[in-house]
């Protein structure tokens, strides 16, 4: 729409200039028609700068995901320094709560976990070690070296010292900020017109449509300017008020005036004001909008990307099975709300949190924890909700304790006398709990033996635990022997529980009188403690989690594929979750052949360097589940879609979905969980996290568009109408039917509520139904041109008649601008006929506003359907009487006069 703003600005230096050559150029109301012009344009750049009001903030985010300072080894001392000074080489020392200042390579590190969240997408905090592991043969490529820690992470577990090897945009964080700069970054961008940046790449559908539609029609305006100018001058049509001036000079009017007829300035307008409209609907609908075009992209979406952790699944890890004494358990409920489900015997919808097995399970589970759990409030919006503080795969647990009644608060109760943590090398967590005096574990738990003074506890992984096992807990308290059949029984429930994603840790508990050491003696290393401890364990229970998909998602993505829209699951998770929670959402089918639709990202990258585009394009035609995507796999994936002529939505939460949500057609970031870099780099937030939002804006997007389509058709036909009437009139002699302000009145006055009604028309039922429009379908199509020209012909053959009725009532039977010059007072004569006719142009335009509704169906069908209509016409009619009615406004500035054209000219 761009070249119809340069015609209309260059149509309106136009008129200045001639009016200023004029014999009138002193008078003020000579230079209307600019100004007006001039007006129309800032009242649409104001609505669309005011509706989006958007600062690119992703690469300012990055910058505050660093905390202000860090402690680092210099000179042999510890010095306390700000992230900005910290260089290449430096030491720093990290403990639980810092935000790793750069990337970091690590020289010491004592049970260190880092949260990778931001960077990699996944919920589940990571382990680090100084050694470097060599990759064993079958195992998944990780996502991030074990010895590194990178800038913008947190320590959520241990202390650690690393040294710097990359700082500002050399770290991950940095290339990241490169990705969603864009890969000229720093080379300058490229230019058109010399001094304007090229947008062109990144510009949406509907842009590049209605750009080549203004493009069209400005040539088509400019072709037929440059005809009528010709014949004019030819026919030495002069100005009727100044016979004395060139004919040249009166003809550049005229072709300013044929220019305002044929350019359609209410389109840019119509169009900010319906994806205005739409932004504000789309907040009814937990959607943000950020970018004014991308309230119709979506809808037409032929591909979504999603991310995996927080877009289709919660982003919290949640409890789903227990087994415990040969009995599996399914536990209720989603997120960290620990009122919400129960926990039950598999098969049974009755309440079995007070078993034995799952209260022992449980309670020792949570006393081998350092995870908190609280409800928290959000400053914003004052609401209250649970949130665990602490290692995210200790929050199922305290989640799952809680329902059945425990609290962290059993430190109290419970006095932790050694605790030794989870490291890579032991696979598990232990603790000893003082048990002096009890009979039993809690209420309704095991029994404890006489003289037991202390409980071991051990959590971790279960093929590891199961190997210190001698003995398990049975449903009624007693035990039984840990053999060979027994551990492989046990084995066979983790590997089923495995096999559906889920993330098992096993629970084993020991009861000692005494300790096997002196706590008190620092030459018993923390290993030797464990080795004593872990002897003779007995197995109390398996508890399983996963991070569920969200309530609604399944559905979503049915209705998505019924719109034609293809879901594709991007996740920096291992392949067998990621294929597990597609098959959960629907992304995947049953009978699907999953070594062609889901593949690790390993495959894009076979010797480390990307695929060529060929090779590429198709493997992601295919493709609908990426697992272990690093940010670059992202942006390569999005890329190729595009290549393929798709139009692509990315949805995301995370910093390592910025560069995609950068690069997508349209750009859809989390609002509660997402980071700042992920919503600046998007074009709109969902403020409710919910993929389910998505599909409800693709139908209100697809709607939006076929309200375009309509309006769109609506003026173009009153503009064709409008060509062919002063073409008319220019050719036969007569005078000209209507001045350029009072074009600009009727088109942008008269026309445009109705025109914005159009634009609000509520959608078909079945438009989800409908296949995706292709990216390169024009805004009007062929038949549309077809009804625009017939519809542009009827209504000129209609009000050509009635103009010259008008014009031989009041001017005295003379219908040509020769014999009416030569009449007394001609200029009111004039004034009436012009008068009748733009009244009747307002009422044909009006009626027909109701035939425009529908392309296919009759005018009469659900007629008073859209309420907008109504009121638009009324405000038209109401517009109509004051340019008609009001003195100095209508007879001076528009030249109409509804008074004296008496009953005539209104009947």
């Amino acid at each position: 729409v761009g070249f119809v703003i340069v015609l209309l600005l260059c149509a309106a230096v136009a008129s200045i200039v001639v009016n200023a050559l004029g014999q009138k150029s002193h008078l003020l109301l000579s230079y209307t028609t600019g100004m007006a012009i001039f007006i129309i344009v800032l009242i649409n750049a104001g609505i669309a700068a005011w509706t989006e009001h958007k600062a690119d903030g992703a690469l300012e985010a990055l910058t505050k995901m660093s905390q202000p300072s860090i402690t680092v080894v210099r000179g042999g001392k510890e010095v306390v320094v700000q992230v900005p000074t910290i260089v290449r080489g430096d030491v720093v020392l990290l403990n639980v709560g810092d935000v790793v200042p750069a990337d970091l390579r690590l020289v010491e590190a004592a049970d260190v976990k880092v949260s990778e969240m931001a960077l990699t997408g996944e919920p589940d905090d990571v382990a680090k070690t100084y050694k470097n592991k060599p990759k064993k043969e079958g195992e998944p490529e990780k996502l991030t070296p074990e010895n590194m820690v990178f800038s913008g992470c947190n320590v959520t577990n241990g202390k650690g010292r690393g040294i710097v090897v990359d700082t500002g945009m050399q770290t991950r964080i940095g290339r990241i900020a490169q990705l969603i700069a864009g890969e000229d970054m720093g080379k300058g961008k490229k230019k058109t017109c010399g001094c304007l940046p090229d947008t062109g790449a990144n510009a949406t559908p509907l842009q590049v449509n209605l750009e080549r539609l203004g493009a069209r029609i400005g040539v088509l305006a400019i072709i037929v300017c440059v005809v009528i100018f010709i014949i004019g001058v030819a026919m030495d049509r002069r100005d009727p008020e100044n016979l004395e001036s060139p004919s040249w000079l009166y003809m550049i009017l005229i072709a300013v005036t044929l220019a305002v007829a044929a350019i359609p300035e209410g389109i840019p307008l119509c169009v900010t004001i319906s994806l205005s409209i739409g932004c504000k609907d789309m907040v009814t609908k937990n959607v943000l909008v950020r970018k004014l075009a991308a309230v119709e992209t979506l809808g037409s979406a032929s591909v979504i990307c999603s991310d995996k952790t927080g877009t289709l699944t919660e982003g919290k890890m949640t409890m789903v099975n227990l087994w415990s004494g040969g009995q599996a358990y399914d536990v209720e409920g989603k997120g960290f709300d620990p009122t919400v489900g129960k926990i039950k015997r598999e098969g049974s919808s009755a309440d079995s949190g007070q078993d034995l097995g799952v209260r022992s399970s449980l309670l020792a589970a949570l006393l081998c924890c350092n995870t908190t759990l609280s409800k928290v409030k959000d400053p914003e919006s004052g609401e209250e909700k649970w949130e665990p503080k602490g290692n995210s795969s200790e929050a199922p647990i305290v989640v799952a304790a809680r329902k059945v009644g425990f609290s962290e608060d059993v430190g109290k109760e419970y006095r932790r006398v050694l605790e030794i943590p989870f490291s890579s090398s032991r696979k598990m967590m232990l603790t000893v709990t003082d048990v002096a005096g009890r009979n039993d574990l809690c209420k309704g738990g095991m029994p404890l033996p006489a003289g037991t003074k202390h409980l071991v506890v051990c959590k971790g992984a279960p093929n590891f635990i199961a190997d210190y096992c001698t003995e398990q807990l049975m449903p009624d308290g007693s035990t039984s022997p840990m053999t060979e059949a027994a551990k492989e029984k046990v084995l066979e429930v983790v590997d089923k529980y495995s096999s559906k994603a889920l993330r098992v840790l096993a629970i084993a508990t020991r009861t000692l009188s005494d300790l096997p050491f002196d706590l008190d003696n620092e030459d018993i290393s923390t290993d030797q403690k464990f080795a004593a401890c872990r002897q003779g364990m007995r197995l109390c229970g398996l508890v399983a989690s996963i991070d569920p998909d969200r309530d609604g998602v399944p559905e979503s993505v049915v209705l998505a594929r019924g719109a034609g829209i293809r879901v594709v699951m991007i996740t920096g998770d291992y392949l067998k979750t990621a294929i597990a929670i597609a098959h959960n959402v629907n992304i995947l089918a049953k009978d699907d052949n999953e070594a062609i639709a889901a593949v690790d990202c390993a495959r894009l990258r076979p010797d480390g360097g990307y695929l060529s585009n060929e090779k590429m394009d198709i493997l992601t035609a295919s493709v609908r589940v990426f697992a272990r995507a690093k940010p670059e796999d992202k942006l390569e994936i999005v890329k190729s879609l595009q290549r393929q002529g798709a139009v692509t939505a990315m949805t995301g939460d995370g910093v390592n979905d910025a560069p995609a949500l950068n690069q997508a057609n349209i750009g859809v970031a989390m609002g509660i969980q997402g980071t700042e870099v992920a919503k600046g780099a998007s074009d709109m937030i969902l403020t409710d996290d919910n993929f389910c939002s998505i599909v409800s804006a693709v139908e209100k997007g697809r709607t939006i568009y076929a309200g375009i389509q309509k309006f769109v058709a609506f003026i173009m036909s009153v503009h064709i109408a409008e060509v062919m009437q002063i073409f008319f009139c220019i050719v036969t002699g007569i005078p000209v039917m209507r001045t350029p302000l009072q074009i600009l009145f009727l088109i942008l006055v008269t026309d445009l509520p109705p025109s914005i009604a159009l634009g609000m028309e509520p959608g078909e039922k079945t438009i989800l139904k409908e296949r995706p429009r292709p990216k390169d379908e024009p805004v009007v199509l062929g038949w549309m041109w077809l009804s625009m020209v017939l519809n542009g012909a009827v209504l000129s053959a209609v009000i050509i008649g009635v103009y010259i009725v008008s014009l031989m009532h009041y001017c005295d039977g003379q219908i040509f601008q020769a014999d009416i010059d030569k009449l007394e007072d001609f200029d009111s004569k004039l004034m009436d006929a012009r008068t009748v006719a733009f009244i009747s142009l307002v009422w044909s335009e009006n009626i027909r506003s109701y035939t425009s509704r529908s392309f296919d169906k009759p005018v009469w069908h659900d007629i008073l359907g859209n309420v907008n209509m109504q009121k638009a016409i009324v405000l038209a009619q109401i517009c109509l009487y004051v340019a008609v009615l009001v003195p100095v406004f209508s007879d001076k500035i528009l030249q109409l006069r509804g008074v004296a054209v008496g009953a005539f000219g209104w009947l």
